[in-house]
């Protein structure tokens, strides 16, 4: 059966909601604004001067942007197009960089000027084009020389299928060597849609972006709103202050931050008993958010509370409603609609309700796999059910418990221990700020708990015996840590997820003094 052609899919949504509301307020990044006539014109003229300057459709981008106007700019100019964006952090070494783009095949780059002094040496094909933007650099092609040209010499859109590929994401390389994760079109926009439903978000919604672009959480909070004629308010750099004056200055009515944020965000609304009465529905994602401070979330803020579980692969798998919360305060919710949540046993097999296992998901919004990478894609998958790699259980009545990474596992004398079990205990003392148990090498036992551990008054330390009362109280004998290291703060990557592969390679030996 042939495949059908049409205008980009996610361009030709953002074109039908900027055509019913030209006037409207589309975009807003830090003190800069854009109405749905002006985006709409900008997303066709940098499209077009893309095109002119020899970009095609199925080409790889890379993009090396700070979360700006420009960012927003190419991922619906690059939708028109039909091109793969590839955006990355700018936080990476060139070696870095060269690498990831070299395995993502990427053929042009877009890169802020502050950032193109370090690329000078980065390889690229023959006929690249390296766009610079935030300035002028001497060999590169500014991109509102682009936007120029294209708006001189408009073009017809290309007729595209939604299947091509649209981004190609890595993961954070929280659990090792990151993976070039191949998104579509018809995905993006699945997942947008799944995100709407769930939430209730309409038009009417201005939504909040507060991580960065280069990650697919953000990409949602960006093109959920503008392929639906909502308004999209995308934050510079996040603080829990100019999130909160973020929310109250532009009446922001729906977002989803990720648990580290919410942590501070609490604290500063309890500090100084700010209210927020626009914020109809906030969202927790991205890592397990605390009992403590998902119930100081559900008490403090007026419109719902919600938390999910999923990943880039597959999008959001599970919700916790403000209804359930209040009886299953520890769960990270049930399955959503169109989406399958089972547990695995070591045998590959389902196990029975309440037993610990691997989490596997069926959902629509299925990535389209590892890119150039087909033994790992095939790896990934348990039939047509992800493998996400992390431990959970599910109860009787399909309630989802997130137990941390199977990597993460501490195995004592042959005993699986759980580090959230005993994160949960230590984390309980009033003097701990955050803590992460992770195996420690042992000769006998091969290995044992260690506990790295940051305090909120780090001068005034508890005595380390404290720790092990409580845990001696709660936790049983082969789970109990032999060792503490005491941290300022825990390793966290941009998302604010915990990097313990870092803790474990700094104090798995258990050299370090602690």
């Amino acid at each position: 059966m042939p495949i059908s052609l049409q205008p980009a899919p996610l361009y030709g949504h953002f074109r039908r909601a900027a055509e019913r509301n030209p006037d409207k307020l589309a975009l807003v990044v830090g003190e800069a604004s854009c109405t749905y006539r002006d985006l709409l014109r900008d997303v066709d003229a940098l499209a077009d001067g893309l095109s002119l300057a020899g970009v095609q459709a199925g080409d790889h981008i890379g993009v090396l942007l700070p979360n700006c106007a420009e960012f927003v700019l190419t991922l619906l100019a690059g939708a028109r197009l039909g091109v793969v964006i590839v955006p990355q952090s700018m936080g990476l070494s060139p070696e870095a960089l060269a690498s990831t783009f070299g395995t993502a095949d990427v053929r042009h780059l877009i890169a802020w000027s502050g950032a193109t002094a370090h690329l000078s040496g980065l390889p690229l094909p023959p006929g690249s084009l390296r766009v610079v933007a935030g300035g002028d650099r001497e060999g590169w092609t500014s991109l509102q020389t682009l936007i120029d040209r294209g708006r001189a010499q408009p073009r017809a859109a290309p007729q595209l299928h939604g299947e091509l590929p649209y981004l190609m994401v890595l993961t954070s390389g929280s659990t090792g060597t990151p993976k070039p994760i191949l998104l579509s079109q018809r995905t993006k926009l699945l997942r947008a849609a799944a995100a709407a439903e769930l939430y209730g978000v309409t038009a009417d919604d201005v939504t909040l972006a507060a991580t960065p672009l280069y990650h697919s959480l953000a990409q949602r909070l960006v093109l959920m709103p503008l392929t639906s004629g909502g308004t999209s308010i995308v934050m510079e750099h996040f603080t829990p202050a100019t999130w909160i004056a973020a929310v109250r200055r532009h009446g922001v009515s729906f977002s989803i931050a990720v648990s580290s944020q919410l942590k501070q965000i609490l604290d500063v609304l309890m500090s100084s008993q700010d209210t927020l009465p626009s914020l109809r529905c906030l969202v927790s994602s991205s890592a397990l958010l605390d009992d403590e401070t998902k119930a100081g979330l559900l008490a403090r803020l007026p419109g719902e509370f919600h938390e999910c579980y999923g990943a880039s692969e597959i999008a959001i798998a599970t919700n916790l409603s403000p209804g359930d919360a209040s009886h299953r305060l520890g769960s990270v919710g049930t399955a959503i609609p169109g989406t399958e949540v089972r547990i695995l046993g070591e045998n590959g097999h389902p196990v029975p309700p309440d037993t610990a296992g691997e989490i596997v998901c069926r959902t629509p919004m299925l990535f389209s796999g590892y890119y150039a990478q087909p033994a790992a894609t095939a790896a990934a998958m348990w039939g047509d059910y992800f493998r996400t790699g992390d431990l959970g259980r599910m109860d009787d009545e399909g309630f989802l418990y997130f137990l941390g990474r199977i990597k993460d596992i501490i195995i004592c004398g042959g005993i699986n221990i759980y580090p959230k079990d005993i994160e949960d205990v230590v984390a309980a003392h009033p003097a701990v700020r955050e803590c992460a148990a992770i195996p420690v090498q042992d000769e006998q036992l091969g290995e044992v708990v260690g506990v790295v551990v940051a305090f909120h008054a780090p001068d005034a330390p508890p005595e380390p015996r404290e720790l092990q009362r409580l845990c001696m109280q709660r936790l049983g004998d082969f789970q109990q840590p032999r060792r503490f290291f005491v941290v300022p703060a825990l390793p966290r990557n941009a998302l604010g997820k915990l990097d313990k592969p870092a803790l474990r390679q700094a104090y798995s030996s258990g050299l370090q003094q602690g």
